[in-house]
């Protein structure tokens, strides 16, 4: 259903349009009897949006996939990969602030996915954005105001 070239043709048909990195495909709702459309981006299998589509005049037949239409459906799937991705981000880094010496240092931990060897990197950065410290830990390690309390008073040795 989905194609993966490298430089996808135009498509511009009522249940079909491609442009812009996208393909909108218009799809038989199998929950009933209405219409759905589902919004890939280029190179991926999986839709980044389907949502429901509107019936045409006839009740029976989806409306015309059309030039307006599609912007708006770019624009709502480009938000959606968006939002995921900032939640992806979210997940992956954790910062929090600790005081040292009567000056606040940024405790940063940032989560690198791996299938094979997921892993961590802790790391310490003065006001200015200096690198204090970095050091790597486990993937599951816990970011907490005592934990790096505990690891910027220890001289930023490598966590247990």
């Amino acid at each position: 259903m989905h194609d993966d070239d490298a430089t996808p043709d135009l498509i511009q048909e009522p249940r079909r349009w491609r442009d812009k990195g996208w393909t909108a495909q218009v799809i038989k709702n199998e929950d009933d009897e209405g219409w759905a459309v589902a919004m890939y981006l280029d190179g991926h299998a999986e839709p980044a949006l389907v949502g429901p589509w509107t019936m045409g005049r006839d009740k029976k037949n989806p409306k015309p996939l059309d030039s307006s239409a599609f912007n708006t459906l770019v624009k709502t799937a480009s938000e959606v990969i968006e939002r995921h991705e900032q939640q992806l981000r979210a997940q992956l880094h954790k910062s929090l602030y600790v005081a040292q010496d009567g000056a606040w240092l940024k405790v940063n931990l940032d989560i690198v996915p791996s299938e094979d060897e997921p892993y961590a990197v802790l790391s310490a950065e003065d006001a200015a954005g200096t690198r204090l410290a970095e050091v790597r830990v486990a993937a599951n390690y816990k970011l907490s105001k005592a934990a790096a309390e505990d690891w910027v008073a220890g001289g930023f040795q490598r966590p247990r």
